[in-house]
């Protein structure tokens, strides 16, 4: 079975720049998680109106689909999504006990110089603290494996690679009742 990957962290934490690198390094499809948003969230987050809980549902919904699609098809892939809450990754990862947890933790000082310094994207730099209050760090039963972005995009994915290798962070076990 090839690698399930979930990368996760605030925006301009670099989940967009590590995770398509990660996925060719392990050869299996990318997915964006900007691309699931309905057009409706793009809207608001342009606006510099933070998401509601209401909004993500079908959101996270759908990045879970293509998750549940790839295992399917035994092909494996990486996809990339904040998903700062663990209401957020429980209803990601819930059901799917063999999608990995990847967590690019990172300064919001950094993180905030980063996202100055990007163009053409649709969440302003102003809604980082909203991003920052809302993270909950993934937990020891996440079984996250946790890397920090203050390292280049190459050595994140190099770091990455090793702890999948190992097993690292990797099977969550499903909670009694989940699928």
């Amino acid at each position: 079975m090839r690698p399930l990957l979930l990368v996760m962290g605030v925006s301009g934490a670099g989940k967009s720049t590590v995770a398509p690198r990660l996925a060719a390094a392990l050869g299996v499809p990318f997915a964006d998680a900007d691309g699931f948003h309905p057009e409706a969230n793009i809207r608001k987050m342009r606006a510099g109106t933070p998401l509601t809980d209401e909004d993500r549902w079908p959101w996270l919904d759908a990045i879970g689909a293509w998750l549940d699609a790839r295992a399917a098809a035994g092909e494996g892939g990486v996809a990339t999504c904040s998903a700062l809450k663990r209401a957020y990754r429980a209803r990601l990862l819930g059901a799917r006990p063999g999608v990995r947890l990847l967590y690019l933790q990172g300064d919001p000082a950094l993180i905030a110089a980063r996202q100055a310094a990007r163009e053409g994207h649709f969440m302003p730099p102003s809604l980082m603290a909203s991003q920052f209050a809302a993270l909950e760090e993934p937990g020891p039963e996440e079984r996250p494996i946790v890397l920090s972005v203050a390292a280049a995009p190459e050595e994140i994915v190099r770091a990455a690679l090793e702890r999948i290798a190992d097993g690292q962070g990797c099977r969550r076990q499903a909670a009694p009742g989940e699928g």
